[in-house]
């Protein structure tokens, strides 16, 4: 079986790749994608009769999936991955679509496999129910009201998963090529996305991204500090080993977003 992988979280396309193999040793991934951009260009000169299944994460890094689909006007089966538990899992119900929530759990990937050699050696009209409407999906989206974040993370440390809600979230920040998660009772723990696919996922209205190192909760910021002219400094609890600065092109925003409170 041939698959493609859109995702642009390297670790968890690693660990998708890993799953895959270990589901089925002779799955061939002919290629791990990170962009819309990047996967357009993929689809428009590799033919997609080549393709089996591709597995398809909603939220990249320049855009969301449905351009893809909508741009391509993709025939190959789709399992998507998504951070979300709620609003668009709903509509995938109603549209036939296969999903899986991140982390991607081993027996929820092997029961859409499953699933998709089922209705693929059965009767190929089925497949064709698992394809995407995007007309529909569009539509059940706008029914389900206002965008939806990220309730909770599902934290991935070793053999052990830990549930960490997103209002006990006091910051995110970047060191030495990771991200982190700190809790507002201080715990530290590592997380597979990108500050920049946080911003994605998670509520404006709560947390800010200060900088490139850092993103902050509202409830975590202790003291602001006027250290310059344009440039604040912040106390955030708990405390932070390295200094937390506001950025010089995103001080005017800040203060605006903390007078918002």
């Amino acid at each position: 079986m041939n698959v493609v992988v859109v995702e642009d979280e390297r670790l968890t396309a690693e660990r998708l790749i890993l799953l895959l193999k270990k589901y089925d040793a002779s799955i061939h991934v002919l290629t791990q994608i990170s962009s819309v951009a990047e996967a357009i260009s993929w689809f428009k000169t590799n033919p997609i009769t080549s393709v089996d299944l591709i597995f398809m994460d909603i939220h990249l890094e320049d855009g969301d999936c449905f351009q893809i689909v909508s741009k391509l006007n993709l025939t190959a089966p789709i399992i998507f991955t998504t951070a979300f538990d709620g609003y668009m899992v709903k509509a995938f119900k109603v549209n036939s679509i296969d999903y899986l929530l991140k982390p991607v759990d081993y027996e929820e990937l092997a029961a859409a496999i499953n699933k998709f050699r089922s209705l693929r050696s059965n009767n190929a009209l089925q497949l064709a129910s698992m394809q995407l409407d995007i007309k529909a999906l569009m539509k059940q989206l706008s029914q389900q009201g206002s965008a939806q974040f990220k309730d909770r993370f599902m934290i991935t440390v070793g053999t052990k998963i830990r549930s960490v809600k997103t209002e006990n979230i006091a910051y995110f920040y970047l060191a030495e090529k990771t991200v982190w998660v700190v809790t507002h009772d201080g715990l530290t723990l590592p997380i597979d996305y990108s500050l920049d696919k946080l911003m994605q996922i998670i509520d404006p209205e709560q947390f800010f991204r200060v900088s490139r190192q850092f993103i902050v909760s509202l409830n975590s910021i202790h003291i602001v500090h006027t250290i310059s002219a344009g440039k604040l400094k912040l106390d955030l609890i708990p405390k932070t080993k390295q200094e937390v600065a506001v950025s010089g092109d995103r001080v005017s925003y800040f203060k605006e977003w903390l007078g918002k409170a």
